[in-house]
């Protein structure tokens, strides 16, 4: 069973990295494969059950036959024993085939509900209710619409309307965002576009994202004017819920107003982190420990054994009822119903209610199909083995969420449980002897009131004073206990958090060591009870709650301002990361196994990462997708350049979301120099992000003289210089030479102060360009049309209409143009014209809305363009 159950969590893993759904012939040849492999399976467990030595020995026969040969007994000693290997694996091999089908067949229904890209960006008039938890302030809100999909259909013609859609909503025209209700029903206007997000190498993917939501469609609501609020509520149980949350989080905004850590609270208790501040994200992140805030295991198995204690206290008592229907003739309540069973049913109940109000995210899932696969076995009056209860939570969780295996908290949830399992099980088994020596004591005792245990009636021994070193020593197992897990944890994650994160918290072994029991032992219980109390006298609990969190968060902000707290790595390939999780299992066996102090050696690929790949004289390109904006990452054997760093607070916070999450994933933790082509903010909104979280040589800029990075650059020890004309360096055989803005004063126009950048190695040249526009390429063509020639052209403005002129492209030439723009941009970049300019001249185009991010490299001496969506296709994208 426990391979049956791997083996479906395998499927369905491995329908997720594929590019495309399985076609028709596929499902034929599967489904042929299927049925031969289940039958082959049953044959052989028929078959290895008949010819089994203990079946031979109880089977009677009819008649004498002779004694077989000792070759034949061999022979068919063998044959059973391949038997009992080939069923199993057949069997390993059918659940695979199964899992890998269930997870196309549940993204062949969602993926069915699509918008069409005729009908991107047109005005919409939409009837439905406000869905989940919405994330609102004074000016704007974010929440997830139910649509009445037949009503859209009606007016839309559109046979599979996406029934669930993500709509932004900004006060416009002095019109206030009203106030979001789950269940609330809304007529809006709304302008929508297909899901779309960014597609970086070693980036985040946020198409699988809203996928796993059910997001079929993004979009913001038109007017304000043009919404009506409609009478009544809809949905059911879940929105039910969700006005719960809703209002458990008010009544933790009303009395915790303008407390620091208000937002922790709130998602201790409801799972929702969205009013959480940058500086406790930031101490929580450094320190290691933002699993706290999550509504994690830990938090459903202590509400579970709290109210399984409850219940069990009350079913022995039966409130006085169990002996009034003992006087009327019938048994007590206790005698009818066990109370063990009792308590597991109460324990399953509550962890579901909470899982329930805190979002129902995978840790929390994860930790209530345990807990009901453990407790049905002990219904059942069957043992279960630790790895098997964990084999079904995978298994539970993925056929109610396919796609849970392509976030982090799938892996980071199931692997700290099952580091922590593989490190102390043979404590857990020593524990489980221990207890079932109390538990015997205990049954012993309570059948004969006079029984005692040796050390109870030796007088040499003597009951009192072996006691206290018995608890004493207890106590220090339990200490050493959780040392060990805490220390199974830390290494066993580290690899994990590597992969997914590009970081490793070095602070997180003490922080955690203080912050897990401080919030697990003391603030959780207090929210839990703050939880169940009516108002306003919850308010006393929370505020005790926050009170017990200041000190702890004063210490996880000391530890995470150390230089040392957390340390950037490179996102590792998969056999670095199957190297390093080979060394933490080596590193966990118990004391004795061979070479154990050699594990450290298979970390060896994770921290000290291959180099980047150039070679000597050639350079690599990649212009990152970062939406409407700029960013062009150049990279030599040794050296690396960042060409402007995309839009920052003042619009989508590229410079601190994208671009500096992919340069670290990158392994890039040093940069030689920062390109800064102009002041717009698409273009260096993003550089502060960039100097703050990297280590920046030199700040190369077209910007005025009054431009704050100019200040901010000496502060982050970064030498400033303005670009100008004639500048030139070498780095590792790659020539640099900056063509434009000429020394002097800068043009007047904001696009005409861009630096352009020629970039020449062996090979392959680059021409990078900022937002010049056609009076900077008329300049440039009459000064030095051979200069411009390129293989690999950013177009200009991103491809504006008053950029790449005729003449410009005839003088540059590229094999390669690419186009830095955003999805359904509201400029509409690259203008038709200008596009056509370059199709006309055969030359490949790449577009970063289309294409994801794209990187142009050498190969045998000629440049060869890389499309992310292309080489890491994955079926949901772009669809």
């Amino acid at each position: 069973m426990r391979a049956m159950l791997i083996g479906f969590a395998l499927g369905v893993a491995g329908l997720q990295q594929r590019a495309a759904l399985p076609g028709r012939w596929e499902w034929a040849v599967a489904g042929a494969l299927l049925a031969g492999v289940c039958g082959f399976a049953c044959r052989a467990w028929a078959r290895g059950t008949a010819e089994s030595p203990e079946a031979s020995r109880s089977s009677a026969t009819p008649r004498r036959s002779p004694s077989p040969s000792p070759a034949s007994g061999a022979a068919a000693r063998w044959l059973v024993r391949w038997r009992s290997v080939a069923a199993p694996a057949a069997a390993f091999v059918a659940a695979v085939i199964v899992g890998h089908y269930y997870a196309a067949v549940r993204a062949e229904m969602r993926m069915a509900a699509a918008l069409p890209p005729s009908w991107e960006l047109r005005d919409l008039a939409l009837t439905g209710y406000v869905r989940g938890l919405p994330t609102q302030d004074a000016s704007t809100a974010r929440f997830l619409f139910a649509v009445d999909v037949d009503e859209a259909q009606r007016i839309t013609g559109i046979e599979h309307f996406p029934p669930i859609v993500q709509l932004n909503w900004t006060a416009r025209g002095g019109h206030d965002v009203p106030r979001l209700t789950p269940g609330e029903r809304w007529r809006l206007t709304v302008r929508m576009k297909r899901p779309h997000g960014h597609a970086n190498f070693a980036g985040h993917d946020a198409e699988a994202g809203l996928l796993a939501r059910g997001v079929r469609a993004t979009g913001y609501v038109r007017a304000t004017a043009d919404v009506e609020r409609l009478p009544g509520m809809a949905g059911g149980i879940g929105t039910s819920i969700d006005r719960a949350r809703l209002m458990l989080r008010d009544r933790v905004a009303r009395a915790l107003t303008g407390a620091a850590h208000r937002g922790i609270v709130a998602a201790l208790a409801i799972g929702a982190q969205d009013a959480m501040t940058e500086a406790d994200r930031l101490a929580l992140r450094r320190t290691g420990t933002s699993h706290l805030v999550a509504v994690s295991g830990l938090h459903i198995g202590f509400v579970a054994g709290l109210v399984a204690a409850l219940a069990a206290w009350l079913w022995r008592r039966s409130c006085g009822f169990g002996a009034l229907l003992a006087r009327r003739g019938a048994r007590e309540w206790p005698l009818v119903l066990p109370t063990p069973i009792v308590a597991a049913a109460a324990g399953v109940a509550s962890a579901a209610g909470y899982a329930a109000l805190s979002g129902f995210n995978v840790p929390a899932q994860r930790a209530l199909w345990m807990l009901a696969v453990a407790s049905a076995a002990f219904v059942l009056g069957r043992g279960v083995a630790f790895s098997l209860v964990l084999a079904w939570a995978a298994a539970l969780v993925l056929i109610v969420d396919p796609w849970a295996v392509t976030a982090a908290g799938f892996w980071l949830s199931f692997g700290a449980v099952s580091v922590i399992a593989f490190a102390m099980r043979g404590r857990l088994r020593m524990r489980e002897d221990e207890d079932g020596a109390h538990d015997l004591i205990d049954a012993m005792r309570a059948s004969d009131p006079a029984w005692e245990t040796p050390s109870e009636h030796d007088p040499a021994r003597g009951s009192a004073r072996s006691l206290w070193p018995r608890r004493l020593a207890a106590l220090r197992r339990r200490c050493a206990d959780a040392i060990r897990a805490q220390w199974a944890v830390t290494i066993g994650l580290a690899p994990l958090t590597a992969f997914w994160f590009s970081q490793v918290s070095l602070a997180g072994p003490l922080a955690n060591a203080v912050a897990v029991p401080w919030v697990s032992l003391l603030v959780v219980p207090v929210v839990l009870v703050a939880i169940v109390l009516p108002a306003p006298v919850d308010a006393l609990a929370y505020r005790l709650a926050h009170a017990l969190l200041e000190p702890l968060m004063h210490i996880l902000g000391s530890l995470a301002g150390s230089p040392w707290a957390e340390r950037h790595l490179p996102r590792p390939s998969f056999w670095a990361l199957a190297s390093a999780l080979a060394g933490v299992a080596w590193c966990l066996m118990p004391r004795g196994w061979p070479l154990r102090f050699a594990a450290p050696l298979a970390w060896l690929p994770l921290v000290v990462p291959p180099a980047p790949g150039v070679e000597e004289g050639a350079f690599r390109l990649t212009a990152l997708d970062i939406g409407q904006g700029a960013s062009i990452l150049v990279e030599t054997r040794r050296r690396t350049l960042l060409f402007d760093a995309g839009p920052g607070p003042e619009s989508t916070h590229a410079g601190e979301r994208i671009v500096v999450p992919v340069l670290r994933a990158g392994g890039v933790a040093r940069l030689d120099a920062l390109v800064v082509s102009h002041g717009d903010a698409d273009h260096a909104g993003g550089v502060p992000a960039v100097l703050e979280s990297l280590d920046v040589r030199q700040l190369l800029g077209g910007l005025p003289p009054a431009h704050r990075l100019w200040a901010m650059a000496p502060e982050r020890r970064a030498d400033a210089l303005r670009c100008a004309a004639g500048q030139r360096w070498r780095w590792d055989g790659v020539e640099f030479e900056v063509l434009w803005p000429d020394p002097g004063p800068l043009p007047r126009r904001a696009n005409e102060q861009s630096c352009v950048l020629k970039i020449s190695a062996a090979g392959m040249s680059a021409l990078l360009t900022g937002d010049i526009g056609a009076p900077s390429e008329r300049v440039l063509v009459q000064r030095a049309p051979d200069a411009l020639r390129a293989d690999v052209l950013l177009a200009a403005h991103h491809g504006s209409k008053t950029s790449s002129t005729e003449s410009f492209l005839d003088s540059a030439d590229p094999r390669f143009a690419l186009f830095q723009v955003g999805y359904r941009n509201r400029f509409r970049h690259p203008h038709p014209h200008v596009w056509s300019r370059f199709e006309a001249r055969d030359i490949t185009l790449a577009r970063t809305d289309r294409d994801g991010a794209v990187r142009v490299t050498t190969n045998d001496g000629l440049p060869v363009l890389e499309r992310y969506r292309e080489s890491h296709a994955r079926y949901w994208m772009d669809r």
